[in-house]
């Protein structure tokens, strides 16, 4: 979420200060409001919105239910949060569908915004959704504006309604009313109206808008606005609000990098909600709008329940059982590491959908260097193998990585490399499927990771013994407890003479305990 990448920066350092402070005083208070005043004005927020806003934020958190809490800044990044909801409009709202079909709904907003994209984007989303839509190119007026809404079309995989080549040419309130007769005659239950713009807001532009409106009496008027065009977002808002009114905003390119706080305006200034978002050039970059993830997202909380939701529609269920099953039975292989790529490519920008983990704001920098072409090479390089070897990873010797890499344009230390991760995250899964604890390579096992490995299945419980840092010292102890004998500050004397590493004699060692030759090899591996 690039546009408020900024906002999400400094609000993150003005509560990072405050979570320094066991109790709030009034002082506190008052800077931490002020650091979100000039968050949100040098986000190019409106004026009056960040008056309110702060004003609602201050009130409460002098109250009582700060005073009292046991966080009180955590308390303060919850009102935030629920105020930041309330100025993004509140509850989430969906089309509302007509009861009879087709559904109509009219796109409107200045040239430049992204409309047409858009158009294509909401016919391929509701598409999915098991709806017939149809696109409709009114836009008339801008130069190739009826060929671009074709090629979109076409990219959707939906309906374009173009009687007239454009370029100057045609009436399109005309265009829009036939299209309605033509969409029930055709059965399509969505009808999409692409209407044309202006680089400004101007009489002719509002008359034609509001002609068309009269002539298809739309379910929806969505009013499109371009995220990062800075305060001029209130005022072109409410100008289309006088001139034509609409029912629901669309934030478009809300992946810039731009302030873009402007767009929170919108919502509060009109009275309208956000309806949707686009976040990319992509058809597929385009979701439902829900002021409580984007307020998590703004604050870096995260936004969990839209990444399951990705996740859910690109993931196979039954796919995903058939490989955990493989994964516990050790018959995982290159041919459904593949598949899982190619599912998780399908689920949209990696990038994106790691930057919804909370707490991912402090790893912008890392983030922004993640390559996601890695996985079309790794793509490339599992595809340039024979199935035999896709299945069977051992059969990968020197001639054979050569004749791989030649085929993928990677080098032979490109093939090492994943066949080595392949059967690390393999070893890595199975431990998981079978209640395992996972050991990741350079950092050990996962702290707190209890995995449950079967329904039922209980993990067993933690046994007692030495906690000695030296290895030596811990067997002996651990001897004595198995004994039944008490270990205590004398027991060290008892323990064997050895290295620097407490490695040595063999005396009272538990059944199991290192060899000599372990021991030696040990002593080996850590001087290097």
């Amino acid at each position: 979420m690039a546009t408020f990448g900024n906002l999400s920066d400094r609000l993150a350092d003005t509560f990072r200060n405050l979570r320094t402070k066991g109790k709030l005083s009034p002082a506190d208070v008052d800077g931490t409001v002020r650091e979100i005043r000039r968050a949100l004005l040098d986000a190019d927020v409106a004026l009056d919105v960040v008056k309110d806003f702060t004003g609602k934020v201050r009130e409460r958190a002098l109250g009582d239910e700060v005073n009292k809490a046991l966080n009180p800044a955590q308390q303060v990044v919850q009102i935030v949060n629920e105020e930041l909801i309330a100025i993004l409009g509140g509850e989430a709202r969906r089309i509302n569908f007509a009861k009879k079909p087709p559904t109509i709904i009219m796109l409107a907003g200045l040239q430049g915004a992204g409309k047409t994209t858009l158009a294509g984007k909401l016919a391929k989303w509701l598409a999915k959704d098991n709806h017939t839509p149809l696109l409709v190119a009114a836009d008339l007026q801008r130069p190739n504006a009826v060929q671009q809404l074709q090629v979109v079309g076409g990219q959707a995989g939906v309906a374009v309604y173009a009687p007239e080549p454009g370029n100057g040419v045609g009436n399109p309130v005309k265009v829009a009313k036939d299209s309605i007769k033509w969409a029930i005659d055709k059965q399509y239950d969505v009808v999409i109206v692409d209407t044309a713009g202006r680089l400004g807001v101007d009489a002719d532009m509002m008359k034609q808008a509001a002609d068309i409106r009269k002539a298809v009496q739309p379910d929806e008027v969505l009013f499109v606005i371009d995220a990062m065009i800075g305060q001029d977002a209130v005022a072109t808002a409410k100008a289309f609000q006088e001139g034509v009114d609409f029912t629901g905003v669309v934030l478009t390119k809300l992946d810039g990098d731009a302030r873009g706080g402007a767009a929170l305006s919108v919502a509060s200034v009109t009275g309208r909600p956000i309806i949707f978002a686009s976040t990319g050039e992509s058809l597929d970059d385009f979701e439902p709008f829900y002021p409580d993830r984007m307020a998590s997202r703004i604050l870096d909380l995260g936004d969990i329940l839209t990444l399951i939701e990705q996740a859910q529609g690109a993931f196979d269920e039954e796919e995903a059982a058939k490989v955990a099953e493989k994964f516990r039975t050790d018959t995982f292989t290159l041919e459904d590491f593949l598949g899982q790529m190619q599912q998780l490519r399908g689920a949209g920008s990696i990038k994106k959908m790691i930057g919804m983990l909370p707490g991912m704001g402090a790893m912008k920098e890392q983030l922004n260097n993640f390559d996601e072409r890695e996985i079309v090479r790794t793509e490339a390089i599992i595809q340039s193998m024979t199935k035999a070897e896709r299945q069977n990873p051992k059969l990968l010797n020197g001639s054979r990585r050569v004749r791989i890499a030649r085929g993928s344009g990677m080098t032979v230390t490109d093939v090492n490399q994943l066949v080595q991760r392949f059967e690390q995250a393999a070893k890595m899964m199975k431990t998981v499927a079978r209640g395992g604890v996972p050991n990741i390579p350079g950092m050990g096992p996962v702290p707190g990771a209890g995995f449950g490995g079967g329904r039922g299945k209980q993990l067993p419980a933690k046994k007692k013994g030495s906690k000695s840092g030296n290895p030596a010292k811990r067997a002996v102890e651990n001897a004595a407890l198995a004994s039944g004998e008490k270990v205590g500050a004398g027991s060290a004397e008892t323990a064997p003479k050895g290295s620097g590493f407490g490695l040595g004699g063999r005396a009272g060692l538990p059944e199991g305990a290192p060899s000599e030759q372990e021991l030696e090899t040990l002593q080996k591996f850590l001087r290097r």
